[in-house]
């Protein structure tokens, strides 16, 4: 009876978004309307919110007449993982990204006043995309089927490999990333809409997509962390497709909030503003497809369906279409006003938004290119890290260097740049002298290698020279674009070094032996066989020694998951700020040797936190009170 009641109050919910949707396009806005939009939509989200509330309910006490509930959760897991399953399949997920989007647009409604011109409408566009996205759910993706009288006794179990903590925080952080950026689209749709070119939509939104990109940035730091040490992969990146589809949001994220500051500070770059505010939330929408279609082969799909693929097409198409529309019927009103001077900021950010569709247009032909030629040739091919540095590596060392030459440029101002001026050579100088001192000491001559952490030098070094600028002579400095910036400047950094020096190896290790492995002297002490309440594990011990006589143990496992009969390798880190020790171990060879898999895995932690840094900027500018740093953003 109560998932029906659950059920049941989805189904309202759906019913008075919709009539939200359709209130807000065919009546005028007023005062009265606006109230009756705004009232209503809460109702609907406190509605939905309640059945999401009650569904938890059922899995955390064990409600097996759920279909899905009993397909995805067990008696014996920690109330913990009972509720993270919820997102752990399809079903679950999709409810979960629904009920974000309805929460974003609760607290949007909340926060803005019913007297601002673009409410309404705005309120009705996400009221409209959370029908959609109802119906999607209720009528393809019904978590709420029941399978009585048949119910299993303790349910079917969570995939192993979503059983760690960071399953509860990760995709959570990550929709909440996607689909915050349905506040900026729904608001930039409602001014195409009302047409009047004076409303300044972007200033409305601006706190909103920064506070969006920051649990993106979060959400997909996240995910690189969890693959790293649950999965196995050993490194912060691989272009699985699904990492590719979050990754091209995010950058059209980024040129979204640039683009947006140019738009806030002097009325240019609007048309690439609205266009990016459509592009954001539209790839969010196609990451949604490809990890729900079964189109491609990931640990981060959650479905196999093409029908539920094709509405989710279908659904993008329509968006796309009616926003697309808008967008061409409305371009000679939002089109700049006289032309942008050169090498002034709104320049630089235009180049940068270049660069930036550059990079999602890579993504985007390495994602779909394998799926077009085996539809086309019945052959399957695949799209990796080569083709994916190779377009990479050059455009944001290019980047890098337009932003470090950005640092001088002004708002709306001719510039006529001085590569003489002083803190440009100073920085020269100084990353000139350190890429010197990196050859010497590390023996390279790898352009790669050399350029990119040139590159991200320049930038630590342009920005440090601002900070202390703003410190001894009194000068204003957004501190943060200098946080931000420094950020991916370490992050060329980091990544340059750990592909530099980070060194795999298999091993062939017999127990109670000593294997050497550059510095390491690794010692194989035991292996067992370990109970535990839902899994048996082989679990080994491993004690190393390096070359400063320091002893390390390290444990690695692996897992037979009794209710799936699935096999997962736990892997063992021995993490330092400089070098992780990373050990895997693999199956026995018929000699009595164990296969054995270590890496050493040099600054990967620091790539994680240049991630968090560049989140901490966009937390200290919504944090932020003074009104001159909430003009500007990442500038």
């Amino acid at each position: 009876m109560i998932v029906e009641i659950s059920h049941f109050l989805s189904i309202l919910a759906t019913g008075l978004f919709l009539l939200v949707g359709l209130i807000s396009f065919i009546t005028t806005d007023t005062k009265y309307t606006s109230n009756l939009i705004s009232r209503t939509f809460s109702h609907g989200f406190l509605l939905l919110l309640s059945s999401f509330i009650i569904y938890i309910w059922l899995a955390i006490t064990d409600n097996f007449s759920v279909q899905y509930i009993a397909n995805h959760s067990n008696t014996e897991l920690p109330v913990f993982y009972k509720v993270s399953s919820i997102w752990s399949a399809h079903e679950g997920s999709m409810f979960l990204w629904i009920i974000f989007i309805a929460l974003w647009g609760f607290i949007f409604n909340i926060n803005i006043s019913n007297d601002e011109v673009l409410k309404p409408k705005s309120i009705g566009v996400i009221s409209l995309i959370l029908v959609g996205f109802l119906l999607f759910l209720l009528l393809t993706s019904n978590p709420f089927i029941t399978i009585l009288p048949i119910a299993p006794l303790n349910g079917a179990d969570i995939n192993p490999v979503l059983q760690d903590p960071a399953l509860a925080i990760h995709p959570p952080t990550l929709y909440l990333g996607y689909v915050g950026f349905v506040i900026p689209f729904a608001c930039a749709i409602s001014f195409l809409i009302n047409g009047n070119p004076d409303i300044r939509w972007e200033k409305l939104v601006q706190k909103w997509s920064v506070l969006a990109w920051v649990f993106l940035t979060i959400g997909i730091t996240l995910g690189s962390w969890w693959a790293y040490y649950e999965l196995g992969w050993g490194g912060y990146w691989f272009w699985d497709p699904v990492e590719n589809v979050a990754l091209m949001p995010w950058l059209a994220a980024t040129a979204f909030l640039h683009s947006l500051s140019v738009s806030i500070k002097s009325s240019h770059l609007r048309v690439w503003t609205i266009l990016l505010s459509i592009s954001v939330f539209s790839l969010s929408l196609f990451g949604a497809f490809i990890v729900r279609s079964g189109i491609i082969d990931s640990v981060h799909s959650f479905a196999n369906d093409p029908d539920r693929g094709l509405y989710l097409l279908a659904f993008i198409g329509i968006i796309l279409l009616i926003s697309l529309s808008l967008f061409i019927l409305r371009f000679s009103i939002i089109r700049s006003i006289g032309n942008i001077k050169r090498f002034s900021k709104e320049s630089f950010i235009s180049i940068n938004n270049i660069f930036f569709g550059a990079l999602i247009f890579s993504l985007m032909l390495g994602v779909t290119y394998p799926l077009i030629y085996e539809y086309l040739f019945d052959q399957k091919i695949s799209v990796g890290a080569p083709f994916y540095n190779a377009i990479f590596i050059p455009i944001v060392i290019i980047a890098s260097l337009f932003l470090f030459f950005s640092v001088d440029s002004k708002w709306s101002r001719n510039l006529k740049l001085n590569i003489f001026t002083s803190p440009i050579m100073i920085s020269t100088t100084l990353s000139i002298v350190a890429i010197i001192s990196l050859i010497y000491f590390f023996k390279t001559n790898d352009l790669v290698f050399l350029v990119s952490v040139f590159a991200g030098l320049l930038i630590i070094f342009r920005y440090c020279i601002e900070i202390f600028n703003s410190f001894y002579f009194k000068k204003f400095i957004n501190p943060f674009s200098a946080i931000a910036h420094f950020a991916l400047g370490l992050l060329l950094i980091s990544i340059s070094f750990n592909s530099l020096l980070s060194t795999e190896r298999a091993l062939s290790i017999r127990l109670d032996s000593t294997e050497e492995y550059k510095d390491l002297k690794i010692y194989f002490k035991d292996i067992r066989v370990v109970e535990n309440s839902n899994h048996d594990s082989i679990k080994a011990l491993f004690f190393i020694e390096n070359s400063r006589g320091n002893i390390i143990e390290l444990s690695p496992e692996k897992r037979r998951y009794r209710t799936r009969g699935q096999i997962t390798t736990e892997t063992a880190i021995h993490a330092s700020p400089l070098r992780d020790i990373y050990i895997t171990i693999g199956d026995q060879l018929d000699n009595g040797n164990w296969v054995v898999n270590i890496q050493l895995n040099y600054l990967i932690r620091w790539i994680w936190f240049s991630a968090c840094l560049m989140a901490i900027a966009g937390i200290m500018l919504i944090l932020s009170k003074r009104k001159k740093l909430n003009n500007e953003i990442f500038i």
